[in-house]
């Protein structure tokens, strides 16, 4: 066993979130008893139906909302509060209008490092600047623009900091699809050069496939839990010309896509049933190859397949 899987870079225990009912009626628990790790430098996915609490926990592990019940660890301390530690990207880029877009990045560069002087600040705001492919638009303000100009700023100011893990709520949502196919290709680039840590909240099933190293499935709320927890094993680097073609992208997307489609709701109904099994269950990988081959959706062999791990938490 190594160090890293005992002692994981982010370990999430029990985590519950509950809120009070407006109407004065019954509590309504969001999501319990919520377990995972992250590994250092591990690109980690979830999913899963709105309303199943994943900004909330995303919300959590950044220290911008407190958990009801449970705890995060990151990094071997627990998380209280927010810090420059985590940087967090949200579907709205959130800069200041009235900086251009290198004072943007070097507002935070500075934040992080207030005892630099200007020129340093200036060099490592630019380097993130550039590896967005911003460079030639450092000095224009936000209303000078394209939508996927400004979440590439947001972008660059996350990384710019330079945290130990990156946090991001469906980043690209708001963006058409040529525009978040470029800018998933730089984030792909940037994290290949970085080894950044990374926790990404997304419903698009093939920009999970694409970017992550593991894939968190989560049951519909209330009471929403990670039910599965998916192992990528598309081999790196991946280009999205050609991940179609690897042999594995099939059995992966069509489990993905029927977990959404009907088993996320049938978790809820199994969770608390007398012989609901306390322990993770682990699916066999020829389990899902022979389910596979029968489907019409591709054809499969039983080369590269998928290690899937159900997690009863």
């Amino acid at each position: 066993m190594t160090s890293s899987s005992i002692h994981p870079f982010v370990q999430v225990e029990n985590l519950a979130r509950v809120y009070p009912s407006p109407g004065g009626g019954a509590d309504v628990t969001v999501f319990d008893h919520v377990n995972f790790r992250i590994h250092k430098g591990e690109f980690v996915c979830v999913t899963g139906h709105s309303g199943c609490g994943k900004s909330t926990i995303l919300n959590i592990l950044a220290g911008l909302d407190t958990a009801s019940a449970g705890n995060v660890f990151m990094d071997g301390r627990e998380v209280t509060g927010p810090s420059l530690d985590r940087g967090v990207i949200f579907q709205s880029h959130a800069l200041m209008p009235w900086l251009t877009v290198l004072e943007n990045v070097a507002f935070a560069v500075k934040s992080r490092w207030p005892s630099w002087n200007k020129r340093k600040i200036r060099d490592h705001a630019m380097r993130y600047i550039e590896l967005v492919g911003l460079k030639g638009a450092e000095h224009k303000k936000p209303s000078q623009l394209s939508g996927g100009m400004k979440q590439r700023v947001g972008i660059a100011r996350a990384f710019s900091i330079e945290p130990k893990m990156l946090l991001m709520d469906e980043p690209f949502g708001a963006l058409d699809a040529l525009t978040r196919g470029v800018i998933q290709d730089e984030l792909l680039k940037i994290c290949a050069e970085t080894q950044q840590t990374v926790f990404m909240i997304t419903h698009d099933i093939d920009e999970a496939i694409l970017l992550s190293d593991r894939i968190m499935l989560m049951s519909t709320g209330p009471h929403a839990r990670i039910a599965e927890i998916v192992n990528n094993t598309l081999p790196r680097p991946r280009e999205r010309s050609a991940i179609h073609k690897q042999l594995h992208y099939y059995p992966i997307r069509n489990h993905l896509v029927d977990f959404l489609v009907s088993r996320s709701k049938q978790f809820g109904a199994l969770r608390d049933a007398p012989d609901a099994p306390s322990s993770p269950s682990i699916i066999d990988p020829e389990d899902l190859i022979e389910t596979e081959a029968e489907s019409t959706v591709a054809p499969m062999s039983h080369a590269g397949k998928p290690h899937i791990h159900l997690v009863n938490t």
